[in-house]
């Protein structure tokens, strides 16, 4: 499976994504992830080593820490994916930890979902949309705020309507946190949100957090 071609870079971070489409490439989340990773590392699929549980509590949650292979200078690599409505979207890259979202867009939610999901300023925000316009930018803020709390990890344990984002359409498709939580500390302003294009109605993102 091969992917390299088809990368989109995410600004200046050094990481990049890959989009595969299951009708079209077929395999799994992690068969997109490893194939991806060993095209940049330049190593066999079959010899990269994921580790899904998390360091801190041995839950499977957050981006998976990638065991094998290293980076030329002998540090791990970062590397999510994450898949809805049969698109698969996988990131990686050498600096910065990172997280993939992708959600479907689908017609008008409850307002307890928003409620749970969204900041009051978004779901106002949202609100003054155009109805036809709703469904993909809501799935765009679920997409962006799954794949952050991806790249955190333990750490992301929050509620996700505590936390503000610019609004997808008014922001070039890098999203940028606008209302913080003390969970995030001091350097919340550098994280990056990358839109990443997909095909048919879903959204993906790929949160870039500061280098450790």
């Amino acid at each position: 499976m091969d992917l390299s071609a088809d990368a989109v870079q995410l600004g200046d971070t050094g990481a990049h994504a890959v989009v595969a489409v299951a009708s079209r490439r077929g395999g799994s989340v992690d068969a997109v992830l490893r194939a991806h990773l060993a095209a940049t590392a330049g190593v066999p699929a079959d010899d990269v080593e994921l580790d899904h549980a998390c360091p801190e509590c041995g839950a499977r949650h957050g981006s998976p820490t990638v065991r094998y292979p290293t980076t030329p200078s002998g540090a791990r690599w970062f590397a999510d994916a994450a898949v809805a409505a049969g698109v698969v979207v996988a990131a990686v890259g050498p600096r910065h930890p990172l997280g993939v979202g992708v959600e479907a867009a689908v017609g008008e939610v409850g307002p307890d979902v928003d409620e749970v999901a969204l900041h009051p300023d978004e779901r106002r925000r949202l609100e003054a949309l155009d109805a036809a316009a709703r469904p993909l930018v809501r799935a765009t803020l679920w997409a962006r705020k799954a794949a952050l709390l991806r790249a955190l990890g333990h750490v992301g344990v929050i509620e996700p309507s505590r936390l503000a984002l610019s609004m997808p359409g008014e922001d070039d498709g890098i999203g940028l946190i606008e209302h913080t939580v003390p969970e995030f500390g001091s350097r919340w302003d550098e994280v990056r949100l990358y839109d990443v294009p997909v095909p048919g109605r879903v959204a993906a993102s790929v949160a870039v957090l500061p280098r450790p």
